[in-house]
């Protein structure tokens, strides 16, 4: 398992803290009641998160209340900011955002944001060397690090070191969520090793997977490019409809975040030359499952996926997945 280095993605500003600042926040505090200024200096600081993965590993690292911006089934490429996320962003003490080009749509009001406060782009907290790219994206590295675990620590990490500067323990849930990072790499190892290597492909509506793929030594095929931006042409639905013959593949995978359109055209190619192909499940692949369930969160998330995957390409996995907590509420 790689090791999480110091990050350091982000940067502290101190507008409010300046000479100009510090006497107009001082002077509108003077003007409060003693009740409500003793409730401003002890409420705990507010924290946004742009995904739900964010949002999720920012709560059991605080164990404080976490705000997300995208929910279930949101697509972060395409997503643009509504008047309540900016008006969210702007009473958050701590923003909490992916970077490497995710949330291609924020660009702009979290640049503005990080000059007044924290803002921390935790996903380029990995090294760049670890980083894959597209060709078709030029200077753009693959943003789903989220699919391999090891990985998702350089982010906790950054997630972590915001949190610390803002007087919060996080060592007892950087504990626990090394450990589950440690169990769901061992798990993943131990299903997938149970695929019949032939059947080793996944294929999705879009590449989200590249990092999955690199871990597991698995070949990983997508519609689309690493954005859903992206377009699904009629020759890369060719290929991959004769790769689905070729090789024989029993499965492919529609996602939570994107339409399965393009996906339908892949079965019925393959059925018009005589191959069978079935939809293997419901990948999470942007965004988590659903609030308040396990597959809601980071580690149910993935387990959701590795699950889904071996037992749908042939392999061996309990119906309800690591630790038996597929379906159930947290």
């Amino acid at each position: 398992m790689a090791q999480a280095t110091d990050p350091s993605p982000f940067r502290l500003h101190a507008g409010p803290g300046s000479a100009l600042g510090r006497r107009a926040l001082l002077g509108g505090l003077a003007a409060l009641p003693f009740a409500a200024r003793a409730a401003m200096a002890s409420a705990p600081p507010v924290i946004v998160a742009t995904t739900g993965m964010i949002a999720d590993t920012a709560r059991r690292l605080s164990g404080a209340e976490v705000t997300a911006l995208m929910g279930p089934g949101i697509d972060p490429h395409s997503y643009r900011p509504t008047r309540g996320d900016i008006l969210a962003l702007s009473r958050a003490d701590i923003i909490l955002h992916h970077g490497l080009h995710l949330e291609a749509q924020f660009t702009g009001v979290l640049a503005d944001l990080a000059t007044k406060k924290t803002v921390v782009a935790v996903g380029e907290a990995v090294p760049e060397q670890d980083l894959l790219s597209d060709p078709e994206y030029t200077g753009r590295p693959d943003p789903h690090i989220w699919f391999d675990p090891a990985l998702w620590r350089h982010a906790a990490a950054a997630i972590a070191t915001a949190l610390d500067g803002a007087g919060f323990d996080t060592a007892p849930g950087a504990a626990a969520l090394s450990q589950d990072i440690d169990a769901l790499d061992a798990y993943a190892r131990t299903a997938l090793a149970t695929v019949p290597e032939p059947a080793r492909i996944l294929v999705t509506a879009h590449d989200a997977f590249a990092y999955f793929g690199r871990a597991h030594g698995w070949q990983v095929e997508g519609i689309q490019g690493i954005s859903t931006e992206s377009e699904a042409g009629l020759a890369r639905i060719s290929q991959l409809v004769d790769l689905l013959v070729t090789r024989a593949i029993p499965a492919v995978f529609v996602e939570s975040s994107v339409s399965d359109r393009a996906m339908q055209a892949l079965i019925e190619g393959a059925a018009a030359q005589g191959h069978s192909v079935a939809i293997g499940g419901e990948l999470f692949s942007d965004a988590m499952g659903p609030e308040g369930s396990y597959e809601g969160t980071w580690p149910g998330m993935i387990d959701h996926n590795i699950t889904t995957i071996t037992r749908a390409l042939g392999g061996t996995a309990p119906e309800r997945g690591m630790a038996g907590k597929l379906g159930a509420a947290t």
